[in-house]
């Protein structure tokens, strides 16, 4: 794996992932390791984590399809 493989699949914090919500539905979310998203089931939509930052910006999100 290359350094820059490395950097983008970083392991999501536990307590990251348990204090962050929805920003459209304030539910929870699931963390998607393989594509490094945070995903809400009930808004339809997955946020990506870009250099271990969660970007929870709804205009960033990808739909779901």
């Amino acid at each position: 794996m290359s350094d820059s493989e490395e950097e983008r699949v970083q392991p999501l914090d536990r307590r990251v992932l348990e204090a962050l919500v929805c920003p459209r539905t304030q539910t929870v979310l699931s963390y998607d390791a393989a594509r490094q998203e945070l995903v809400s089931r009930a808004a339809g939509l997955a946020f990506p984590i870009r250099n271990g930052i969660p970007i929870m910006l709804i205009d960033e999100a990808r739909r779901l399809d």
